[in-house]
């Protein structure tokens, strides 16, 4: 658990310093770096730990995202905005959990898809208070260019920090273990104590509340939003893909993962600009094929032959 703590730290040390010497395109990759490691790591509590196939990240993230710009356009402080729309996303997926968590299997994964597409309907009825289908302005912040777009790398990036160190604290918990038990077998679980409803609603809040101010920090990034933006569905495969191709149900597959496909995402967008979609998708079912267990499972099996060797 120590190794976990020093990884992590010196990860965060290194995009820090990379961020600070970095240019603004630069400094963007980062930024989108640590908001695809928290969106990715998010979707491994519920996913990974529980077995649970969430498509609902993008339902908290644009939750978060307009629950931010709505009270900052009342004149809130920022950092209390990021804040309430990650709580704002815990509750909604804590009382929508009750309605869904009983499913299993494709049946959660259906209702969770049919979650944003809700949402998004409520945005696009309710334009007074959230400007509708025209989209919503944020307030900008009166600072340079350049100390912006430092500012929002450092909020991604401490947020990227938090939850990781959250997922480090559920693996090693009884919440953790819990939920492990839910994945192996929910049944057996149960028979054995483990209150799996509980257990489910915990980790399916904690899979938004870090989505949530990830909305919440993007949408004050960009300065405007509309329902396409923050409620695409990409938003809800990718986290998936992510964590399949870096390592489910590990600490730091997530962050391997969101490396990989930003990686892949700019190689692709460069290179095949009019097929980058087809591109993209070709690599990622190559990438999940031949590696089903992931990269960081891949780099454990050859530190593991190193050492042998």
């Amino acid at each position: 658990m120590k190794r976990d703590w020093v990884i992590l730290v010196c990860g965060a040390a290194a995009i820090g310093a990379l961020g600070w010497s970095g240019d603004n395109y630069f400094i963007r990759l980062l930024t989108i770096l640590c908001m695809y490691a928290t969106l990715a790591q998010s979707w491994n509590f519920i996913g990974g730990f529980a077995g649970y196939p969430s498509f609902a990240t993008a339902a908290f993230f644009g939750l978060g995202a307009y629950t931010s710009g709505v009270l900052q356009n009342q004149g809130l402080p920022i950092l209390m905005c990021w804040g309430l729309a990650g709580l704002c996303a815990a509750v909604f997926a804590v009382l929508i959990g009750g309605a869904i968590l009983h499913l299993r299997g494709h049946y959660f994964a259906i209702a969770t898809l049919i979650i944003a597409e809700m949402l998004r309907e409520i945005v696009n009825t309710t334009p007074n208070l959230t400007g509708g289908g025209m989209g919503l302005n944020l307030p900008i912040l009166r600072i340079s260019v350049d100390v912006q777009s430092r500012v929002f790398l450092l909020a991604m990036l401490v947020l990227a920090v938090v939850t990781t160190a959250a997922a480090i604290l559920l693996q090693r918990s009884r919440l953790g273990f819990g939920l492990r038990c839910i994945q192996q077998n929910e049944s057996a679980a149960s028979i054995l104590g483990v209150n799996a409803y509980q257990y489910k609603t915990a980790a399916f809040g904690m899979s938004a509340v870090f989505v949530g101010m990830a909305g919440a920090i993007y949408a004050s990034w960009v300065n405007y939003i509309e329902p396409p933006d923050v409620f695409d569905i990409l938003i809800a495969v990718k986290p998936l893909v992510m964590v399949l191709l870096g390592g489910i149900g590990t600490i730091f597959g997530p962050i391997i993962g969101a490396m990989v496909l930003l990686a892949l995402e700019e190689l692709v967008w460069r290179n095949f600009l009019t097929v980058h979609a087809a591109a993209l998708g070709v690599i990622i079912i190559l990438l999940v094929l031949f590696l089903p267990n992931g990269l960081f499972s891949l780099l454990k099996d050859l530190s593991a032959k190193r050492a042998k060797q």
